[in-house]
């Protein structure tokens, strides 16, 4: 069972908008047991549109079309998959109550013919009901192929395929069972954990495959199983990553679930009870901004300070003068100092602190450009770290961000 994915709009294709629908949707999709084989985005132009329906129904069983849908002159596309099903526009009164019903109580409530033409439907389209908006979703068919159509709105999108398209699917089409699996790694590089996995890797039975996802300071491992017996698919998976946890032992850092490392963080930090707080330097924030972007970090998150200028480290943290002429505020005894005295401060669990340079130029510090300490405070203890993260900028503090909270979750994981 194959699909296709066509996003519809200029947006897209001039960079002004970045296509999280297609990720969404193929994730969806493949939650279901249905594989997608291409991704593409178009323009809004009709003859364009008309070339990718066509070639997206000989490669796959079903297209989803996201976009395009909208009522002004520039959202071409009912009218254009009318030519090419060879079909009508019809007015459909369901879809017209649902609009009337939108627009009560709004301060202008009343209906212009733009709004009044998204009722417009093609005759032999199935209506898919749009709760959150006037678009509605479409179901149409062809030579055996089904055509699925879907505003670009990403709320009204991802409700529709939820509420509407996800089980319309499973009762159309019988599909196989598709299992994803992924670790996250930290501390090895891609090419070195190929090298340890490879003999494991050539005995992987054939519906069991191995991807590598490389990102900055860590490499993904992501285990893919599909067949028809669920239960033999679970379980070769589950005694895979079993062998892989006794190969790669320590470089293994949790199973992804789907979620970035702040989510696995709010996960361990609140099933302790743990509370973190942070004193950045070189990292400028970064730290604190990934772990409050989740909902909730305000039960294990309490807080920190960004203490980019030497004065905050000795004025607001407490660090004495003389230890940063020792050794430099870019240093293991500045970090641990850092995160010593912000754990204090803020009477925490655990405490992150960063201090490094991240160039272009050297700074206040000797320390070669790209030198960062990573300190951490628990209860027990204070240690610091010391890396080279290269010499772009960006890319150097990314990596402490990263590593820190590697860290950070290694040192919980422990205890």
């Amino acid at each position: 069972m194959q699909a296709e994915i066509i996003t519809i709009g200029d947006e897209l294709l001039i960079g002004q908008v970045v296509d999280t629908n297609a990720t969404f949707v193929a994730g969806e999709l493949n939650s279901i047991g249905i594989s997608v084989c291409q991704i593409t985005s178009v323009q809004d132009e009709e003859q364009h549109i008309l070339t990718t329906l066509k070639e997206a129904g000989e490669r796959a069983d079903i297209i989803v079309i996201t976009g395009g849908l909208g009522p002004t002159k520039d959202d071409i596309t009912k009218r254009t998959l009318c030519r090419f099903f060879e079909d009508s526009l019809v007015q459909n009164k369901e879809v017209l109550r649902h609009i009337e019903e939108l627009f009560k109580g709004r301060v202008n409530g009343e209906l212009s013919e733009l709004n009044r033409s998204q009722a417009l439907v093609p005759s032999r389209a199935e209506v898919l009901t749009n709760r959150f908006g006037t678009a509605p979703g479409m179901w149409m068919e062809k030579a055996g192929k089904v055509y699925i159509f879907l505003p670009g709105v990403p709320l009204e999108m991802e409700a529709l395929v939820r509420d509407e398209v996800l089980p319309r699917l499973q009762d159309a089409f019988e599909r196989p069972f598709i299992l994803h699996r992924t670790l996250i790694t930290y501390g090895m590089g891609e090419s070195d954990i190929a090298n340890m996995l490879e003999a494991w890797e050539d005995a992987l039975p054939d519906f069991v495959k191995l991807a590598y996802l490389p990102d900055i300071g860590k490499v993904r491992l992501r285990l893919t199983a599909k067949g028809s017996d669920r239960e033999q698919i679970e379980a070769v998976v589950d005694q895979k990553l079993k062998e892989l946890y006794a190969i790669l032992g320590d470089v293994i850092f949790d199973v992804e679930q789907g979620q970035p490392l702040e989510i696995l963080l709010k996960r361990l930090l609140t099933e302790k009870g743990n509370t973190l707080a942070l004193a950045e330097s070189c990292t400028g924030g970064r730290i604190a901004a990934q772990l409050t972007s989740v909902p909730g970090a305000s039960a294990y998150f309490k807080g920190g300070i960004v203490s980019y200028a030497t004065e905050l480290k000795k004025d607001i943290l407490g660090i004495p003068s003389s230890l940063i002429d020792k050794y430099s505020v870019v240093s293991e005894e500045v970090a641990c100092a850092m995160a010593k005295s912000i754990r204090k401060l803020l009477k925490t669990d655990y405490a992150l602190a960063t201090t490094g340079n991240a160039g272009p130029s050297k700074g206040e510090s000797d320390a070669a450009v790209g030198t960062a300490f990573i300190g951490l405070a628990t209860p027990e203890r204070v240690y610091a770290q010391k890396f080279n993260f290269g010499n772009h900028r960006e890319k150097v503090v990314n990596r402490a961000v990263t590593k820190a909270l590697e860290i950070l979750g290694k040192e919980i994981l422990k205890n």
